[in-house]
């Protein structure tokens, strides 16, 4: 049942490893199957060289496991909160990665200091509130999923696919898990730049001008984007 899917979701977990994005086993990736009623997602603690497509994961949407001998990922219930309230995503990676989840456990957004930044995310790299010990006890990781989407209610989850969980990590997003994971990838690399351009300056700025901002989005994202082929 969707091969094809799962062939996707392994070559992209494997794809986190060769990118570096992950440590040990701490990292997964899921996608919305064709028909819109599953994901697949990555089984629960096992290492990346040990993955092969027949070992990921099919949950419906509901968060019941409808094929697989191994249990899904510890964070599914944060990917199945996002898939049921972001139309447009088919793809989520989640991360420990070292430079994005140093501004997680900051508290600290991702401002837009750069082109590099505008190319993939139109604006701050947004931050959750802390989950309460309520929401932590009643429901870690679906509470995860719900203060995620309660920090994007205001923002298009299309031009900043990503988002800082608080104490935590990131959770990024795509049309299909490769482009969660090229995102993810893009994320990583502005949070270096980001805490470099601190070293260098003192504090995290100068933003870029709003206009160069918009500039450098377009020439990629919506109807008008030139770049590419």
């Amino acid at each position: 049942m969707y091969e094809k899917t799962k062939q996707r979701v392994y070559e992209s977990n494997i794809a986190l490893a060769e990118k570096n994005l992950v440590i040990l086993t701490w990292g997964n990736v899921s996608e919305l199957t064709p028909d819109g009623k599953a994901f697949v997602i990555k089984p629960s603690g096992v290492s990346y060289d040990e993955l092969s497509p027949e070992k990921m994961v099919i949950v419906n949407l509901d968060g019941h496991v409808i094929e697989s001998d191994y249990r899904p990922s510890s964070d599914t219930e944060t990917h199945r909160i996002l898939y049921q309230s972001f139309d447009k995503i088919g793809g989520i990676v989640h991360t420990h990665s070292l430079y994005a989840t140093s501004f997680a456990q900051a508290r600290v957004e991702i401002p837009c200091l750069g082109t590099t930044h505008a190319d993939h995310f139109i604006g701050n790299v947004p931050l959750t509130r802390a989950l309460s010990k309520q929401e932590i006890e009643e429901g870690y990781e679906v509470n995860t999923g719900r203060v995620i989407v309660e920090r994007m209610t205001q923002i298009d989850p299309e031009a900043i696919p990503a988002v800082l969980v608080a104490g935590h990590a990131p959770f990024v997003w795509g049309e299909n898990s490769k482009k969660a994971v090229t995102n993810a990838v893009a994320l990583e690399a502005i949070a270096q730049m980001a805490l470099q351009t601190k070293q260098l300056t003192g504090q995290l700025g100068p933003v870029l001008e709003s206009y160069v901002l918009q500039k450098h989005y377009t020439r990629k994202h919506g109807k008008n984007a030139y770049y590419g082929q």
